[in-house]
């Protein structure tokens, strides 16, 4: 499980790029810089690269889909206990229980259909990650996330139903809009319910996230750069 000196040199340095234009973007916002953590998403990448970045200080990784991640993190966390992982993709009700099992936070919850299989699975896994409400800010049909009318109605009854645990929300603009309308609708929608964590922001927006108030960004092409192929 060794990485390459020349991949980890590279991963290490993006991981130092990013980490200053972190800095930078909040102090731009008049931000703490903690106030920010970076999501590093390793998503189809090697258990190599993520060693890597673990090696360079990052903890805090997302993955798309549980069963990589369980083919990934468990291993890992025997030499880096203190990891966290996130699960960032769109979320099937028949993993919710290796999701338990396996995440410290889901990061796609947008449909009462889920919310059952978590409250399931957390009876079978005997943990209970923390959760945002993905939120389809585009309202585009081939993406994940609540639609923005429903948007506020399933955030009160993800609250009810599991309290402290439901932490803030997440959204992935429409690719070809500005962001910031995007971020800036989160944003307040988060505030109407006093969530304090905004997921938002990738390779390619997430200074105008932090912006927004962004505490999460998503950033893997620019940490680890291009996906391999997914494995079939």
């Amino acid at each position: 499980m060794a990485s390459s000196p020349d991949m980890s040199d590279l991963i290490a340095q993006n991981l130092a790029t990013i980490r200053h234009r972190i800095a930078q973007a909040c102090e731009k916002a008049g931000r703490a810089e903690t106030d920010v953590s970076l999501v590093a998403v390793s998503k189809f990448h090697p258990i190599e690269s993520v060693e890597a970045a673990l090696k360079a200080g990052q903890r805090l990784f997302g993955e798309n889909r549980v069963q990589e991640a369980a083919s990934k993190f468990p291993e890992l966390r025997k030499s880096f206990p203190d990891l966290r992982l996130h699960i960032i993709g769109g979320l099937q009700t028949n993993k919710a229980t290796d999701a338990c099992q396996i995440a410290d936070m889901i990061e796609s919850l947008d449909r009462p259909s889920l919310s059952d299989a978590i409250e399931k699975g957390v009876q079978k896994a005997g943990r209970l990650p923390e959760l945002l409400v993905q939120v389809n800010t585009g309202d585009e049909p081939q993406k994940s996330g609540v639609p923005r009318e429903e948007a506020d109605a399933f955030i009160e009854a993800s609250l009810e139903r599991f309290g402290a645990k439901i932490r803030g929300l997440m959204c992935i603009p429409p690719e070809d809009e500005d962001p910031a309308p995007h971020f800036r609708l989160l944003r307040d929608m988060s505030e109407r319910h006093g969530l304090p964590v905004l997921s938002m922001g990738m390779s390619a927006d997430f200074e105008t996230a932090i912006a927004e108030n962004a505490t999460l960004v998503r950033v893997g092409t620019a940490i680890f750069g291009a996906r391999p192929a997914p494995q079939s």
